[in-house]
């Protein structure tokens, strides 16, 4: 059953749930939706500090937890992705889900302002995101040291990172962890027919049309695209978790077969009644539940030098 909050909180937001006029295709008003969701992310906690900051030619966000100390030397280091459909967002706009989730690690994290589209199209993300990872590992971060991460689009980016580094040779990282992770961005999951009803953050006409401003033409079963078509082989551990009520949640369900079919250490928990990345409501139990979980498999796969 889920908490008396979370039922609070999904009736509230589903009468004030923002709607694509028209299926509009104008980046303003798409990116309006967006920074609507990341409104409701509450206060980032006090004790963590944000810095500007720049790996190789990436622009990004320090998020240091205990609001001080080396990022670079951090004994655990979370790369993260924030979401946003890959048409909005940024490292400021999920400071306080990150600063959460750093909290919980023990960590700090590094978040890249990768390129959005429709300024930057397809593969631009993905780009922003192996030159951050590869400039990590230049700088001597130990890759054993690092989780990859993301929420929502930003989670799908995180294991597209994954395929490009292992593909590259590089080192892989520790371990990858996706929050709501938007995975098959041809959006062939049941769930986005079935859960439309229930998805107090997300639409069908929002999510096509991001997909549209960021691939143009690409095919969206592109593996670096939609990293639900890709083999998961020689990846590392993994840990997912989505809402049952959210449109992708067949997405976090598919990044598991992968894993599974890989051979890949995973797990996936979808939580009953929850919302895309609910947990970032810093007022349901389950958010804290969630973020619980995710910090300790972070740890368990960072040990402490």
């Amino acid at each position: 059953m889920p908490s008396w909050q979370s039922e609070w909180f999904r009736r509230f937001a589903r009468l004030s749930k923002p709607n694509v006029a028209g299926a509009t295709s104008d980046i303003a008003e798409l990116r309006r939706q967006y920074t609507y969701l990341t409104d409701r992310f509450g206060a980032a906690p006090g004790d963590v500090a944000f810095e500007a900051g720049q790996v190789g030619p990436i622009k990004g966000e320090w998020v240091k937890h205990g609001g001080g100390g080396s990022s670079e030397a951090a004994d655990r280091l979370i790369l993260y992705f924030h979401g946003g459909g890959y048409i909005a967002g940024s490292p400021e706009t999920h400071r306080p889900l990150i600063a959460r989730l750093a909290q919980a690690a023990e960590a700090h994290a590094f978040v890249p302002a990768y390129r959005l589209a429709p300024e930057f199209a397809f593969p631009a993300a993905v780009r922003d995101g192996i030159d951050a990872y590869r400039h990590l590992l230049a700088r001597n971060v130990d890759a054993r040291s690092i989780v990859v991460a993301g929420d929502g689009s930003g989670g799908g980016l995180a294991f597209a990172v994954l395929l490009a580094a292992r593909n590259a040779g590089l080192a892989m990282p520790a371990a990858a962890v996706a929050m709501s992770p938007w995975a098959d961005l041809s959006l062939s999951g049941m769930s986005v027919l079935t859960n439309r009803g229930h998805d107090t953050a997300l639409n069908w006409e929002l999510l096509f049309l991001s997909a549209r401003h960021y691939l143009r033409k690409t095919n969206p079963c592109d593996p670096y695209a939609s990293p639900a078509y890709a083999s998961f082989r020689d990846f590392p551990p993994i840990m997912v978790h989505a809402g049952s009520f959210e449109m992708l949640k067949d997405d976090a369900s598919r990044l598991g077969d992968r894993a599974a079919d890989a051979g890949t250490q995973v797990s996936v928990e979808i939580y009953d009644h929850m919302q895309h990345v609910f947990q970032a409501n810093p007022y349901v139990p389950e958010a804290r539940v969630s973020l619980a979980r995710l910090g300790q498999f972070i740890r368990q796969r960072t040990p402490r030098a």
